[in-house]
């Protein structure tokens, strides 16, 4: 069945983070690894990917880290996974190149073209300032 990528869980989870921290606080891969629990490697991954897609910002130096780059409202978790993994696509058929050997006899492209929308909307409609109001955590 579906699954998201653990470097998308990643993002997502970073991304929740430094908005509990704030819009200032600098905070770098160390900590957030420590703090919620997952492999500093990893997370140093996506966390170049957020950076890219301007979620969030870096400062350089020995004070250095990261902090949120938009106000939570701003940001989607579509935003994040799009980051994390580009555009999305559930099957071979969704994607705009489909090189599926079936697709002119294929029943179920349509549904999975619609599956994908619905999906991808609602990740859209989602923000990280509503999954913390959702956990009381703002």
């Amino acid at each position: 069945m579906l699954q998201v990528s653990r470097k998308f869980e990643y993002g997502l989870h970073a991304v929740t983070f430094l908005a509990l921290q704030g819009s200032e606080k600098i905070v770098t891969v160390k900590e957030m690894a420590a703090e919620i629990g997952f492999s500093q490697v990893f997370l140093a991954k996506a966390m170049q990917n957020l950076k890219k897609a301007g979620i969030v910002r870096s400062v350089q130096g020995v004070k250095g880290g990261y902090a949120l780059g938009k106000s939570p409202d701003k940001i989607t978790v579509a935003d994040i996974g799009t980051a994390i993994e580009g555009a999305p696509h559930l099957m071979r058929c969704t994607q705009e190149n489909c090189e599926c050997e079936i697709e002119s006899n294929c029943n179920h492209k349509g549904y999975m073209v619609n599956l994908q929308f619905r999906i991808h909307e609602l990740l859209g409609e989602t923000t990280v300032a509503m999954l913390l109001e959702r956990f009381g955590k703002r």
